[in-house]
């Protein structure tokens, strides 16, 4: 197990400690409202989580065709109550997804395309799966600096490397705060404070962008 799996393997078994089970109800509002989508959307949809974790972030789904969260430790998300969940897990990179063109619905990112190692593979892979009118949703931190878990830099313009094959629907900038209070992650706080990020502060910090695009009939 290379340095990095064992770092998120120790993170989410810290957490599960902490929180005594890894819940997924904050969810559902980021795959809805956040995006203007509701859940009649997805009814008979096929959705795409890349790096999905072990929470159960397609849980809340249950009108979807097909629910499937993609992560290298998958397997091992078992150990920390995946297997009681009715979603999918497929234990793989997302620089090469096991799936046919056009396959995907929706495709989404939370927090996790600057933990993979090829940035510019992925970004290829989710165009190549997603289908006509289809829906790409990006929820990312951007830093500056890389660490064992977040090996992948990038900044707001991120978003060009979608573009032409995506077109970019929406965009929104935010601060990053640290909370103390135990629960979702503070990618999602933050996110729900909606503080806009204030670019003419040049101190060395933490953003989040959230990005919709689609994708038009080829």
């Amino acid at each position: 197990m290379t340095q990095k799996a064992k770092g998120e393997l120790a993170y989410w078994k810290n957490r599960l400690e902490q929180q005594g089970t890894l819940t997924h109800d904050h969810f559902e509002f980021f795959y809805t409202t956040y995006f203007d989508l509701d859940n009649v959307f997805y009814r008979g949809k096929k959705i795409l989580d890349i790096g999905c974790g072990p929470r159960g972030s397609l849980e809340w789904a249950i009108e979807a065709d097909m629910r499937i969260g993609v992560d290298p430790l998958a397997a091992a998300y078992r150990q920390l109550g995946a297997d009681c969940h009715s979603m999918q897990y497929i234990a793989c990179g997302a620089e090469y997804l096991p799936f046919a063109d056009n396959y995907f619905d929706v495709v989404c990112t939370f927090n996790s395309l600057d933990h993979v190692d090829d940035v510019e593979k992925v970004i290829a892979e989710i165009c190549r799966v997603l289908v006509p009118r289809g829906y790409f949703l990006l929820l990312t931190d951007i830093h500056r600096y890389p660490t064992v878990m977040e090996p992948t830099v990038y900044s707001w313009n991120i978003v060009d490397k979608f573009q032409p094959e995506l077109e970019l629907v929406e965009q929104k900038h935010v601060e990053y705060t640290v909370f103390s209070v135990e629960g979702f992650g503070d990618i999602y706080q933050s996110l729900r404070r909606g503080v806009a990020y204030d670019h003419n502060n040049r101190e060395e910090r933490y953003g989040i962008l959230s990005a919709k695009f689609y994708k038009h009939d080829e």
